[in-house]
């Protein structure tokens, strides 16, 4: 196969550099180890049960059970393995945390340390992986605090709560039919695909754009009946179609998947929620701030469509804890602000009783 004219991923991290003649190497460095990484996940994921690496992790091999509460697959530990050996030997990260790891991972003392953190979710969607759904793995880069970086002294948790306006880049590779990594660096967002006869990441969609309108909307419907208020309402007024208050279709869609889910949004436009509920009154979500919502959200905004907690932004939310959960809601912009709407006005009145409903015996 001969070259093309597509950049490739090098190419393009370099070129961005150029726009900035006092930057150093380290943090194309970075993302570039990243990548590789993401190369090492894609290979074993495509291997399926050939490759020995399905079904849950064995507890006598390290703990079947993660931080989250969550049965681990036996790709999860092995993805979780692959960012963390990739990455801690380079000498541009101060530390790294995981959805798989209870507390912070610490650079080894045999590796000097850097001025950037990772936090990742290594392969998001690993509930699909035995059915061979498309899965991904998340990823976002901040700043270490300078304090950290002068002292060289072990990170704590607090070292990475820092809203998710301030990532300096995020990303998701997706393993599907091809591989891609989707990446920002705070100047829009673009797309890059394995070519595995190169096994180089190439330009293949840049400046990638989300519509403000669309007619598709993603939510796991098993889970209304928990729902509150302001999203029965836009969940209705989809269902209802042309005949109700938004005179039009909706399709929904549902994968479980949130990278695949983020992914086809981004292709063409759509709605994801995975709002807060009143299913466990202890969590004020499912999804994970700091290794989900907020590097899918800054994608999201950066690509012209907005991400929110169902009420506030969601790259302005304050992290508290390591392993914070939150609701989420991203794509379209406008119809993220129809949700946000819709929270900030007065509740309505949820009458049960058909006499008194809407289309009640007593209308007048």
């Amino acid at each position: 196969m001969l070259l093309t004219q597509r950049s490739t991923l090098t190419q393009f991290l370099i070129e961005e550099r150029r726009r900035f003649p006092s930057a150093g190497g380290d943090f194309n460095a970075l993302i570039l180890d990243v990548a590789i990484a993401c190369k090492a996940i894609a290979r074993a994921v495509a291997f399926g049960e050939l490759g020995g690496t399905m079904g849950n992790h064995a507890a006598e091999e390290g703990g079947s059970i993660n931080v989250q509460g969550e049965t681990q697959k036996k790709l999860d530990v092995l993805s979780n393995d692959v960012f963390m050996q990739r990455n801690e030997w380079s000498g541009h990260l101060a530390g790294m945390a995981s959805e798989e790891m209870d507390l912070p991972y610490q650079i080894p003392t045999q590796y000097p340390r850097g001025k950037y953190l990772i936090v990742f979710d290594p392969l998001d969607g690993s509930s699909n992986i035995d059915v061979n759904v498309s899965v991904g793995s998340i990823f976002s880069i901040l700043r270490a605090p300078q304090e950290v970086i002068d002292s060289g002294r072990d990170v704590v948790d607090a070292d990475f709560f820092q809203p998710g306006a301030q990532q300096l880049a995020a990303g998701y590779a997706l393993y599907g039919p091809s591989t891609m990594l989707v990446l920002t660096v705070r100047d829009g967002v673009n797309g890059f695909t394995l070519d595995p006869n190169l096994g180089e990441f190439m330009l293949t969609h840049p400046k990638m754009t989300i519509p403000e309108d669309t007619n598709e909307f993603a939510i796991n419907a098993s889970n209304s009946r928990f729902w509150e208020a302001p999203i029965k309402r836009y969940v209705d007024e989809c269902l209802a179609g042309k005949t109700g208050a938004r005179g039009k279709d909706f399709n929904m869609r549902w994968i479980a998947s949130m990278v695949a889910e983020a992914h086809r949004i981004l292709m063409r436009g759509g709605v994801f929620l995975y709002p807060r509920d009143c299913k466990d009154p202890s969590k004020l979500g499912r999804l994970r701030l700091l290794y989900e919502a907020n590097p899918i959200g800054m994608i999201m905004e950066q690509a012209g469509g907005r991400a929110s907690t169902g009420e506030v932004p969601m790259l302005g939310v304050q992290p508290t804890s390591l392993h914070q959960r939150i609701g989420l809601v991203f794509g379209s912009k406008n119809e993220v602000e129809r949700i946000e709407r819709y929270h900030a006005e007065p509740a309505r009145a949820e009458l049960d009783n058909p006499l008194f409903a809407e289309r009640s015996l007593f209308r007048v």
